[in-house]
């Protein structure tokens, strides 16, 4: 009897526990949260971010009671909405490039030439995402596009750190390239693409495989709702969607400290730009400054940057910050030119969505030929839902359609 009492009070407990922490969460952003007028299906977005958010604060709590990580619960949470269905048309394999797990999607039917190669990085901000995640955009690409696409599935939080996501990339980037016959891809015709940070990760990637001479040359870098820079989080879409689901401003911070071992104590002297020296932002500022984002993507109440008072002790804290290998957008005019066909998406809702019009800045400032995808419905992530029923929004199509579009076409 004292036993079943004793389990009884422990259930309740939890039970308790588990719906105060949904109670604080609800609360808290039925307070803060945005969503903007023009979104579609506004309750389906504010369900969603609301389960995403009840994920990171009972990670958060378990991680400081020391149970386990931020990054797991949030692992664990998106795994329950993974469905992964088969296509009878494309054959799927699961294999190691060196360390690096991969997963490989051919088309079936016979092809009397050599297919087109996507090396695809998926996103989750080094804190989620995973193979089985974007299993169906990968089923998706082969088949739409008769490609043969590489879905790279690099370590990331909580044991692996900057520059893990970078260093996996390439390193599975250049097996692949190394060994197109094998799998039966063109070498002319090799795209590299990827969303969120898997789009930082194409920038960086393609752009250390410019020296790589003795490698197939890539035809095209697709990328999707990119972060790529790490000095400039004032610009119109980080003021103007700082709270709006699912990556806010300050989530976006959070999964970038985490990611390069920065204490969250520094997270608002890197909002505010304490942490960059005057020189290192007169040398930037050409290039990341919120001058070259387009008028119409500028609100009423936007104010141009104001860097907050220099901290060197903040500098030294949070200089991997820019490391070239976490923010692209630096990277010099000489790389920047030699660069391949660019498709870039946007999405009108997502705080990251001002990277994405600099770097298209920079790259036609270099000659190099960009397309242009922008969703005026899109919020940052929407991509990875469309096959995630029934959580899959308008827009989710729309870019997976832009994108498939774009590749068929190199």
């Amino acid at each position: 009897m004292a036993v079943f009492w004793l389990l009884t009070w422990l259930i309740g407990g939890l039970l308790t526990f588990f719906l105060g922490v949904f109670v604080w969460v609800f609360i808290q952003h039925l307070l803060t949260i945005e969503i903007p007028s023009t979104m579609k299906h506004p309750v389906k977005l504010w369900i969603l971010h609301l389960i995403f958010q009840y994920s990171i604060t009972l990670g958060t709590i378990l991680e400081k009671l020391r149970i386990c990580s931020m990054p797991t619960i949030l692992q664990l949470s998106q795994d329950l909405i993974i469905i992964k269905k088969k296509d009878p048309n494309v054959l799927v394999t699961d294999t190691h490039f060196g360390t690096v797990p991969v997963r490989l999607f051919r088309p079936k039917e016979v092809s009397s030439k050599l297919r087109r190669g996507i090396i695809f990085y998926h996103g989750g901000g080094a804190v989620c995402g995973s193979l089985d995640f974007y299993h169906g955009l990968g089923n998706v690409l082969a088949h739409e596009t008769d490609s043969v696409v590489l879905l790279v599935g690099y370590r990331k939080l909580p044991d692996h750190h900057h520059p893990a996501i970078y260093l996996d990339c390439l390193n599975a980037s250049i097996h692949f390239l190394k060994n197109l016959q094998t799998y039966g891809v063109d070498p002319s015709r090799v795209v590299i693409s990827g969303e969120s940070i898997g789009g930082l990760s194409v920038a960086t990637v393609t752009q250390a495989l410019v020296s790589q001479a003795m490698l197939p040359q890539i035809r095209a870098q697709v990328l999707i709702t990119p972060g790529l820079q790490g000095i400039n989080f004032q610009l119109p879409s980080c003021q103007q969607k700082q709270n709006v689901p699912l990556l806010t401003r300050d989530l976006m911070i959070t999964f970038i400290c985490r990611y390069l071992n920065i204490d969250l104590s520094w997270k608002n002297a890197i909002v505010i730009g304490a942490c960059v020296p005057l020189d290192t932002w007169k040398k930037y500022s050409k290039w990341i400054s919120s001058d070259n984002i387009p008028k119409r993507f500028k609100s009423k109440n936007f104010h141009p940057e104001f860097l907050g008072p220099f901290s060197k002790t903040a500098y030294l804290e949070t200089k991997t910050l820019l490391d070239a290998n976490f923010s692209p957008l630096l990277a010099d005019d000489k790389i920047i030119a030699q660069l391949p066909d660019t498709f870039l998406v946007s999405c009108e809702h997502d705080v990251l969505r001002d990277d994405a019009l600099l770097y298209k800045k920079r790259l036609e400032d270099q000659g190099v030929p960009v397309s242009w995808y922008h969703a005026e419905d899109g919020f940052h992530g929407c991509i990875s839902l469309f096959d995630k029923q029934p959580f899959s929004f308008p827009c989710s199509m729309n870019v997976l359609n832009a994108v498939i579009h774009y590749i068929k076409g190199v």
